[in-house]
């Protein structure tokens, strides 16, 4: 029976400042690029992105699924963009890794498994990928003497309670700790963390259209209270691309993006529609974390987004005050049911029209 939802607490503030992380930028022109899981939602963005701003040498997708390579190939097509180049692999086989990365500039390392339920279930596979993975692309971008490197995090590696998030926090670590293994002239090792991703696989936003598309009476809440960062695919690979021109070595950069409900995102999406309470899934938290409350003492605070630099290592401290970082507050912590930054309804709107044009 449907039950209707609670009313979320009320945040800070009721609108969002939209952001496109835009600048600064690296310039990956006559570079060769290389994009581990490449076929996912942001691989396929951040390589159409790549396509119609740049000029790389090659392009370089790096996955283990031949027919994801092979409908991505109809898309970007190697005879039109002749630097493309589709690799099969996995970030488990470390030799793999080095033959493809051999003479590459910069790799994008957006490669994980991702569900929380299913790496629960498949604990071994999850830290195969994940943590080992993370470890096999350090040490064959060492190896082949790449110049930057920029793994993808997730909101769930702050203060994790599920596997998944703890695997990220461990790649996290790694690539932290990795340019101190690459010695002065190895890679610069940085880490981008953000929240949802709105219409990518597995987010709500396109799971409860595809509902109200096929005529669901209810949408089902795990629960009324919770709360989720939100970010589009542009943004996010705008922020990759502006993280990357900005990294010296080990920082984790955390955009400043909004937060929303899934009440209120159910109530934009489906105005007036019954929500179903199904409880939180194992693993799942209610609200999310981007910085910690303990990383506060080693977190900056820039414009549009937040550095949290290496806790071994506080060699680029200054280099960031000088160029108009602040220290935060040594109580705080970015969270999405305290962020000041709320998306509202017309906000949300907004971003699924883009999302979803077509």
């Amino acid at each position: 029976m449907a039950q209707p939802a609670l009313k979320p607490a009320s945040p800070v503030q009721t609108t969002a400042i939209h952001r496109d992380f835009c600048n600064p930028r690296i310039n990956l022109d006559g570079k060769v690029v290389m994009i581990t899981g490449g076929t996912g939602s942001f691989g396929k963005q951040i390589t159409r992105t790549i396509c119609d701003e740049f000029k790389p040498s090659k392009l370089i997708i790096f996955s283990r699924d031949e027919l994801k390579q092979y409908e991505m190939a109809q898309v970007f097509n190697p005879d039109e963009h002749t630097y493309m180049r589709y690799f099969i692999g996995d970030v488990r086989d470390q030799s793999r890794l080095e033959q493809a990365m051999r003479g590459v500039d910069v790799v994008i390392h957006a490669a994980a498994l991702k569900h929380v339920p299913i790496a629960e279930y498949n604990p071994f596979e999850c830290i195969k990928t994940n943590v080992m993975g993370a470890e096999n692309v350090v040490r064959a971008a060492i190896a082949a003497g790449v110049s930057k490197v920029c793994a993808l995090s997730t909101d769930k590696a702050a203060s994790p309670i599920n596997l998944y998030g703890a695997s990220k926090l461990a790649s996290d670590k790694i690539f932290a700790a990795a340019s101190a293994m690459g010695g002065n002239d190895g890679p610069v090792f940085s880490i981008v963390r953000y929240g949802n991703v709105v219409g990518s696989r597995g987010s709500v936003a396109p799971f409860f259209k595809k509902l109200v598309d096929e005529g669901a009476q209810d949408l089902p809440i795990t629960d009324p209270r919770m709360t989720r960062f939100w970010i589009t695919l542009p943004q996010a690979v705008n922020f990759v691309l502006s993280s990357l021109s900005m990294a010296r070595g080990g920082e984790v950069f955390v955009p400043k993006i909004p937060s929303m409900s899934t009440v209120e995102m159910a109530n934009s999406i489906a105005p007036g529609l019954a929500h179903r309470i199904i409880g939180i899934r194992p693993g799942e938290k209610l609200h999310e974390t981007m910085v910690p409350l303990d990383d506060a003492h080693s977190t900056l605070e820039l414009e549009d987004r937040y550095v949290i630099l290496p806790s071994h290592n506080n060699t680029h401290r200054q280099s960031y005050l000088d160029t108009n970082a602040k220290a935060v507050a040594s109580d705080f912590s970015y969270v999405s049911n305290t962020n000041p930054e709320h998306l509202n309804a017309r906000g949300l709107q907004n971003l699924l029209k883009l999302m979803f044009a077509g």
